[in-house]
This record gives structure tokens, sequence and C-alpha cells, in this order.
């Protein structure tokens, strides 16, 4: 029993500007978004990579990053293992109050996605994240009452399946990175000293298109390049951050097309579906959360897609493979924030 429904707003939506790329552009998108070298000179490990020189990478990129369709590159933290809350949130507004609510919820500063969707009464969905100190329940109760929200809810992870957008830019499909935190520890939190939150302020700001990016960073660290380098190694290990590479503005990137698929899963399958939804290749996050009266759906996996009709054959593909028939797709409508959490600031 699949429910679905067409985004009716679409402009608001970015245009994407995929037929303005060439082959060494996506060759390019491809390798800054999976992994950017942790080098010296990275734009020229890059070049090596592709047959370009320095210069035209940079200018490239350069291009890409105007052009929005290269939101950001630095380091991509893991919110929990920060010591910072966060969940998942939904909102109900009449349709002519929307707007104005959604407006508002921008200005949080733990606001980090926040979009229209349509097919179902929840209408307004957003993630937030709250340092230690504050209470996650209270933030968002606050925020609904100030908007004047007739119903939310709040949905924190209760189970990690996936998490990590990436894309085939060269093939054009999915190609979501294989992140799956251990579910026995994904909650931890790890004791940054003093020193390494100021690593992870440096490290969370956009890099320069200078030939030696690096080299500034490390300057106002006291560090060599070499000694940073070290440290974001061992942030990697210890699962504080998940990588260093470049975030795509996935419609200006040609992937016009997302939805939120809910799924409505048996308690004895909640593992094996999970993992089913996880598996594929267009699903980049992939999480359980808590179910109520009016939301059974406790599987949350996100299809980004070049068309609303490949997203739609995509969940039509998980709900054969799960045997989950019960399922909603949730598009965007509108995109009012999409951005990156700043910590310790």
């Amino acid at each position: 029993m699949v429910k679905q429904s067409t985004p009716s707003n679409t402009a608001t939506m970015p245009k994407d500007n995929a037929a303005d790329m060439d082959l060494l552009d996506k060759q390019i998108l491809n390798l800054v978004q999976s992994s950017f070298p942790m080098a010296e000179r990275p734009y020229q490990a890059i070049a090596d990579e592709i047959g370009l020189t320095e210069v035209e990478t940079i200018e490239r990129i350069r291009r890409l990053r105007r052009e929005n369709v290269i939101r950001q590159v630095s380091g991509i933290f893991d919110t929990r293992r920060l010591g910072y809350k966060t969940s998942l949130i939904a909102f109900t507004y009449p349709e002519d109050k929307l707007h104005k609510a959604a407006l508002y919820i921008n200005k949080h500063p733990g606001v980090s996605h926040n979009y229209a969707r349509i097919g179902h009464q929840f209408n307004l969905w957003f993630t937030l994240a709250v340092p230690p100190y504050e209470s996650l329940e209270e933030t968002a109760a606050d925020l609904a009452e100030k908007t004047n929200a007739t119903n939310w809810r709040l949905l924190p992870t209760i189970r990690f399946f996936k998490i990590g957008v990436n894309f085939d830019m060269v093939n054009g499909e999915g190609n979501a990175a294989d992140y799956a935190p251990d579910n026995e520890t994904w909650n931890k939190v790890e004791e940054l000293t003093d020193f390494e939150i100021e690593v992870v302020k440096e490290v969370q700001e956009d890099l320069s298109l200078d030939e030696q990016p690096f080299d500034q960073m490390a300057a106002r660290l006291g560090l060599s390049v070499t000694e940073m380098f070290s440290i974001l190694q061992g942030f990697e290990k210890r699962g504080v951050m998940r990588r260093y590479s470049a975030v795509l503005h996935h419609r200006k990137a040609g992937f016009r097309s997302n939805a939120m698929t809910v799924w409505n899963v048996p308690e004895d399958r909640k593992a094996e579906a999970g993992q089913a939804l996880a598996n594929s290749k267009w699903v980049s996050h992939c999480y359980e959360r808590p179910i109520f009266p009016d939301w059974p759906y406790s599987h949350f996996a996100m299809i980004h897609a070049t068309s609303k009709e490949r997203c739609d054959e995509v969940a039509k593909e998980l709900a054969e493979t799960t045997g989950v028939d019960d399922y909603l797709l949730l598009y965007s409508t509108r995109e009012y924030k999409k951005t990156r959490v700043r910590y310790f600031v």
C-alpha cells in the first residue's frame, strides 16, 4: 500500500547545472565528494588523478562552487560524538501558515535541514541539534509554540543503518557511501580536549582555493600540516569526523528529485528491512525512528535520483526487496535550509 503525491511547488526548487558540466567536471565531483585529499597540495593531487594541471583544477572547482554545485569542502563531523543532541522533527501547519513558520525555524542555529514536504499531514520536516546543556524536547516545543504548529512529533534516531550522501556524477546514478555506525557505540560521546575543540572549529570551515589551503588552517592552530592531518586521522578512527570531503547541492548536480520514504515495518523484521533499505545505492540515509498512533512508520530511507520517476521506481524496487508494502513517499516542494551545523560557536 503505497501513498505518494507529486511535487506541486516546483518553482521554489533550485535548477540543476548538470547540462553545463563536462566529463572532467563530473570526474572532479566524484573525487572530491568521496574523499577529498588530505595533502599539502590537494588540488594537485586531484589534478594528477584526472590529467589536468593544478591551475585548471582550481578554476573548475571555483566555477562549480560559484554555481553552488559544490556547497562546501570541510570536515564532516558526527554530531552525537561531539556531545550534541539531535533529532528529525515533523510539524504540521495550515498551508497558508507554513512559509512564515519555516522562515522562523530557519533562524535557529541548530537547524541544518528544513524542507516543506507533501504526502502526509506533517508538512514541514527539519533536523535540530542542540549542545549538551540544552534540552532537545524543550527547544522543539518552544519552536512549535512560537510558530503555532497544530501538531508535531520528535523523531530521534533509534538505530542507524546508513548515513552518507554520494553521487556517481559520471553515470548519473546514486552511489551512497557505505557508512553504517556501530549501533552499540553510535550514541557514545567522545570527550575532546580544549585544543581538539579548536581543531574542530577550524576544520569545519570551508576550505580555501589556495594551492596549499591547509597551511593557513594549521598555522592558526600552531601546528604543522602533518600534525594537523594526524589529529584528523585520529578523529576519523574515533568516529568524531566521518570524513573530509565536499558536499554537493544535489539538485544543481543533476539529482533533481528526492523522496523521504517512510516504511511501516513489522516489529520482527525491523533489523532485516533496515539493512535491505540501506543496501540500495540510491539510499543515502536510513534510520529507525519512534512510531506513534498517528505515525506508524518506523523506517526512514532518503532516496536521491535524477527524476521523480526514478525515485518512484527505486521505492517500488525496495518494497519488493523488503516485502514491506506500506510506505509513503514524501517529496520536498521547497528547500528552506540546508547547511552544516557549526559546532562550539
